[in-house]
């Protein structure tokens, strides 16, 4: 039997003492709790579940234009039915979630396009096709905006970065993930039932949603006091008039706004082309068979998962390390810099592998900024967070509603996949010129 005596007798006495108080204030101590990772949780379902909608028909395009009779300036309308919707009514929903609460506007959202992800199995024609895709786009329209405001009533500022970044992984795993899954489920059964399953998910989510979240950190019970005042404490709410429309016009006037719209016009603009024509001009310029196009249409998406983690991570430590608009503005400029002059090599190569690669690169570059910018529009917005990310993501729908239009007739009327993806370099650097008019210090209202 050991036994401890003088010096050391003493020490382990002190050493249990110290324990003993140590254990006892970690008891006294509130318990913290960490809710808003699950809100954040939600947010990226909701992310996966739109991008599993979207793409969904670029994959089934084939199958859709042969069952149709349509044309590639036919399908390029009905790709942008969708996003023009969606940008008509991005701001009255962004709005609608400022006024009312993100719970019940985002459990309307996906209820609704889930029904027309349904409804999409039932088009007998093109017109048909185009009308259900414009129903779409209205009930999807808002979804963004809904979730970026969710994200800066949940998060302090110094962590949107890092939470926007997360929620644009859960889109893109979403994205990356889809034309794999599509392309499988089409070797099983007609497209028409791919989108009757998808659709079903949705309802889920929503039902989930609605039971669970609440509006306000401090409304909901599984808050402990601690987290709902470590949220409050770094949060920048500094708008509290109403946005009538003396108000709006000085918004709208806003200089920063207006290069944070033009940015995001260019980093969606190419972002479509990869969720509609990407398949098509890798099928066609490419030369791909269909077992290499589940794989080589998601990866992208797959390497944007990445770009889209270390972006958020990326702005929000530049901001704290050199400032915020260093922060924002150089990881916007640069994403969009290294996106134009990835895709205009992609175009430029022969080689076919290589330049999946690069544009692989392209799309991730430019998904870097994301971050950067949806965590702009939390700084500069205060409390219209959802009204002002919906000017940022209206301005990126233009974008989108365009690039399938113009891709589609290009390539139909001139033969020619080269000239759509060098226009769409030249713009992913006309949006990193922007970015040096952006002041993220400044709230516009």
């Amino acid at each position: 039997m050991i036994e401890f005596v003088g010096p050391t007798r003493n020490l382990i006495i002190r050493g249990l003492v110290l324990s003993r108080k140590l254990l006892a204030t970690i008891m006294d101590q509130p318990k913290t709790s960490f809710v808003r990772y699950k809100v954040l949780s939600f947010t990226v379902l909701l992310a996966g579940v739109t991008y599993l909608d979207r793409v969904c028909i670029s994959t089934a395009q084939n199958g859709i234009m042969a069952d149709l009779h349509l044309d590639k300036v036919q399908m390029g309308i009905v790709f942008s039915a969708f996003t023009l919707a969606y940008g008509i009514f991005e701001v009255p929903t962004g709005w609608w979630g400022d006024k009312i609460g993100t719970r019940r506007v985002l459990t309307r959202i996906v209820a609704w396009w889930s029904s027309f992800t349904i409804i999409t199995a039932t088009a007998f024609n093109y017109w048909s096709l185009v009308i259900v895709r414009f129903l779409f786009g209205i009930g999807e329209a808002g979804a963004w905006p809904n979730a970026a405001k969710t994200i800066s009533r949940w998060f302090p500022s110094h962590e949107r970065g890092r939470a926007q970044g997360v929620f644009f992984a859960g889109a893109h795993l979403g994205g990356g993930v889809t034309p794999i899954l599509v392309t499988w489920m089409l070797t099983m059964m007609h497209w028409r039932w791919v989108f009757v399953i998808f659709g079903c998910v949705g309802f889920v989510w929503a039902a989930a949603w609605y039971c669970w979240f609440r509006d306000e950190p401090t409304e909901h019970p599984e808050v402990s006091e601690s987290e709902a005042q470590y949220i409050l404490k770094g949060r920048v709410l500094s708008a509290t008039e109403h946005l009538n429309w003396p108000v709006w016009k000085s918004v709208l006037r806003n200089r920063t706004l207006f290069f944070l719209c033009l940015q995001y016009f260019t980093q969606s603009y190419g972002f479509y082309f990869f969720i509609t024509w990407l398949p098509q001009y890798l099928r066609e310029a490419r030369g791909f068979d269909q077992m290499l196009l589940g794989l080589f249409t998601g990866m992208p998406m797959f390497l944007s998962i990445f770009a889209d983690l270390a972006g958020g991570v990326t702005t929000d430590w530049a901001a704290r390390r050199f400032g915020l608009r260093v922060g924002r503005c150089a990881v916007g400029g640069l994403s969009l810099f290294f996106a134009g002059s990835f895709l205009i090599f992609g175009t430029w190569t022969d080689n076919p592998y290589f330049a999946v690669a690069l544009l692989s690169f392209a799309l991730a570059s430019a998904n870097f900024l994301l971050g950067a910018a949806w965590g702009t529009c939390g700084d500069i917005a205060g409390a219209h967070a959802g009204a002002i990310s919906g000017c940022m993501n209206t301005a990126g729908q233009i974008g989108g509603f365009l690039c399938p239009i113009i891709v589609g007739y290009i390539v139909q009327h001139y033969g020619s996949w080269t000239i759509p993806l060098y226009l769409t370099g030249g713009l992913y650097l006309t949006g990193a010129f922007a970015w040096l008019f952006i002041e993220p210090r400044k709230p516009i209202l």
